[in-house]
């Protein structure tokens, strides 16, 4: 997949934001392709997280901000990717499996976002601390920047586990 040229218009800016959205995700599958279950679980951190609990945590992040902020669904459990503060995955949990919701998450905002204008307002829920929903389009720009932000530290684990560099 291309990065997203400025140069590719859009007549439609949620396309541009969906482009986005899609080659970071396609990045982060990207860059954990290929480790394999030792490399996924292991830490090459102070911080102390692993690949498949970042992976875990981006499906989470995006149900967080169009399922339970903008669509304003009632979560059971909004944190199912996290434990005793910080990121977690269960040891049986697989990458596949969570990639595979990562995508289904993408399709679903994807539905979400081309079926409203990024002006919209999210729905009122418990995910607001201060009752004011955002705009789709703040909330999807937040998106962007934690995809891009993300994708970033897992190219310096995978260039620390192997040796594979690259966008």
């Amino acid at each position: 997949m291309e990065f997203p040229e400025p140069t590719n218009l859009r007549d439609d800016r949620r396309e541009v934001l969906l482009e986005y959205l899609d080659y970071y995700r396609w990045t982060v599958r990207e860059k954990v392709n290929g480790l394999d279950d030792a490399a996924l679980r292991t830490s090459r951190l102070a911080s102390g997280w692993t690949p498949i609990e970042l992976v875990k945590h981006l499906v989470n992040v995006e149900r967080r901000w169009i399922v339970w902020g903008f669509e304003g669904v009632d979560l059971s459990d909004p944190w199912p990717d996290a434990r005793d503060d910080r990121w977690y995955a269960g040891a049986d949990e697989r990458v596949e499996d969570l990639l595979d919701a990562f995508d289904a998450g993408g399709r679903h905002t994807r539905e979400v976002v081309m079926a409203h204008d990024l002006t919209d307002l999210g729905a009122p829920s418990d995910r607001w601390d201060d009752g004011r929903p955002p705009p789709l389009e703040r909330v999807l720009l937040h998106l962007v920047q934690e995809y891009a932000r993300h994708a970033g530290h897992l190219d310096i684990v995978r260039e620390l586990a192997d040796g594979a560099t690259g966008e």
